[in-house]
C-alpha cells in the first residue's frame, strides 16, 4: 500500500498594504479550491506561515463573486477558521515529511514570501527530495529567490506563470503594490507565460507546477496531484 501523500501549504501572515491604511491577505479561495481538490484524494494537509499563528483574509476574497461555493463553505467551518488560526511556523516542519509545497496568493505575500530564508529552504528541500513545488497567483513570489544546493535559482530558465502585471492594473492595485512581480520573475531568468487576464492558466515544468491566478487555483491542484499520481 503506498503511503498518504501530504501536501505543505504556503499562506501569508501580512494584513494590510506597506504603509497604507488598504487591508489585504489569503485570497480564501486559491486555497480552498486547492484543498478540496488534495482533500478528495485523501492527502494530509498542513499550513505554514512565514511567522506561525494568524493568516489574515483578504476582503475582497470574502465577497461576490469570489466567495464561491467551496470558499463559502470553509469559510464557515469553525474548524477551518481554527487552521487559519494555528498555522504552522516553518522551524516546526520536516520538509522529508511532505511531497508538495503549495503557496497560495493574495498580494499579501509580495510582502512576507520573497525573502523568508526559511521556506525557501523547505522548498528546496521538497524539491531535491524528489517532492513537487507549486503556487497560484501571487504566490510564485515565494519562488523569486529560492536558490537549489548548487547555487542556482529554482526558477532560472523554467516555464512559470503567476499574476500578471495586466492584471495588477485591471485589478486597480498597480500602485499599491511594492513591485511587478511577472518583471521580477522574468528577470531571474524564468520563462514567464500567461494567458489573458482572468482566465485559468497552468504551466507545468517538470516538479515545478504554477497557475497564473485566482480562477487556476483548482486545475493547479490537478496537476499537482496527477504529479503526485504517476
Amino acid at each position: 500500500m503506498s503511503k498518504t501523500k501530504r501536501i505543505l501549504h504556503v499562506v501569508s501572515n501580512v494584513d494590510h498594504y506597506d504603509g497604507r491604511s488598504t487591508p489585504t491577505g489569503l485570497w480564501l479561495s486559491e486555497l480552498t479550491h486547492a484543498y478540496d481538490v488534495f482533500a478528495a484524494r485523501g492527502y494530509e494537509q498542513r499550513l505554514v506561515s512565514p511567522k506561525g499563528g494568524r493568516t489574515p483574509l483578504e476582503p475582497r476574497s470574502l465577497k461576490w463573486p469570489f466567495l464561491d461555493a467551496s470558499a463559502k463553505v470553509r469559510w464557515a467551518d469553525p474548524a477551518w477558521s481554527a487552521l487559519l488560526s494555528s498555522t504552522a511556523r516553518p522551524d516546526e516542519i520536516d520538509a522529508a515529511g511532505y511531497d508538495a509545497i503549495y503557496f497560495t496568493g493574495g498580494h499579501a505575500v509580495m510582502w512576507d514570501f520573497p525573502d523568508d530564508e526559511a521556506l525557501q529552504a523547505l522548498t528546496r528541500d521538497i524539491y531535491e527530495h524528489g517532492g513537487v513545488v507549486s503556487s497560484v497567483c501571487h504566490g510564485y513570489c515565494g519562488l523569486l529567490n529560492t536558490k537549489l544546493s548548487d547555487g542556482r535559482l529554482l526558477v532560472a530558465g523554467r516555464r512559470v506563470t503567476g499574476y500578471s502585471w495586466w492584471e495588477e492594473v485591471l485589478a486597480g492595485v498597480a500602485t499599491k503594490v511594492p513591485y511587478n512581480a511577472e518583471a521580477e520573475m522574468r528577470a531571474r531568468g524564468a520563462r514567464y507565460e500567461k494567458s489573458l487576464p482572468f482566465l485559468s492558466k497552468v504551466v507545468v515544468d517538470g516538479r515545478l507546477v504554477t497557475g497564473q491566478n485566482p480562477q487556476s487555483a483548482k486545475a493547479t491542484a490537478r496537476s499537482v496531484v496527477s504529479l503526485l499520481s504517476s
